[in-house]
């Protein structure tokens, strides 16, 4: 799951290198964070949260079929 996180997000990006994905175990659901660059955080996001609701529906869809529960959340690279 984790890679496919980070392939969406490399794919989407203009900066691929500065893409960095993290993974928080909460008991019931594993957290993805998607760190990216500055200026790719309006990219990834989208208009109105467009792009960041679809990738959030397609790691959710692939998560089901394995049986398990996810949430990915979208933030900037320090």
């Amino acid at each position: 799951m984790k890679d496919l996180v980070e392939f969406i997000g490399k794919s989407l990006a203009e900066n691929p290198d500065e893409i960095r994905v993290e993974t928080t175990d909460k008991g019931y659901e594993t957290v993805y964070s998607l760190y990216v660059a500055p200026e790719d955080m309006g990219r990834l996001i989208g208009k109105g949260g467009r792009i960041a609701k679809a990738i959030r529906t397609v790691v959710k869809a692939s998560a089901i079929k394995s049986g398990v529960r996810v949430h990915v959340e979208i933030d900037e690279a320090n």
